[in-house]
C-alpha cells in the first residue's frame, strides 16, 4: 500500500528533530454546498532541523518514531 503524502506549513520547530505541520483540506459541505476549510496538525520527523516556521513542506507516512510522530518531512 502506498504511503500518503500531504502538503502543509510548518507551525512550530521548537523540539529537536521535530516540526509541527498544519495541513489544510477543503471540501464542499454535503447539505449547505459551501466550501469548508479544515486543518489538522501533524508532528513530523526533521532529522537535520532544517525547516523553520512558515516553510511549505511535504510529509510522508512512516513507521512510528515516537509516541506522537508517524510522519517524516520529505521535501520543502
Amino acid at each position: 500500500m502506498p504511503k500518503r503524502i500531504l502538503q502543509g506549513v510548518v507551525t512550530s520547530d521548537q523540539n529537536a528533530q521535530t516540526v509541527t505541520v498544519s495541513v489544510e483540506r477543503r471540501f464542499t459541505h454535503p447539505v449547505l454546498k459551501k466550501t469548508i476549510r479544515k486543518s489538522k496538525k501533524y508532528r513530523a520527523h526533521d532529522a537535520n532541523d532544517q525547516f523553520k516556521v512558515g516553510d511549505q513542506v511535504r510529509i510522508q507516512e512512516c513507521a512510528p518514531i515516537s509516541k506522537t510522530k508517524r510522519w517524516e518531512v520529505i521535501a520543502s
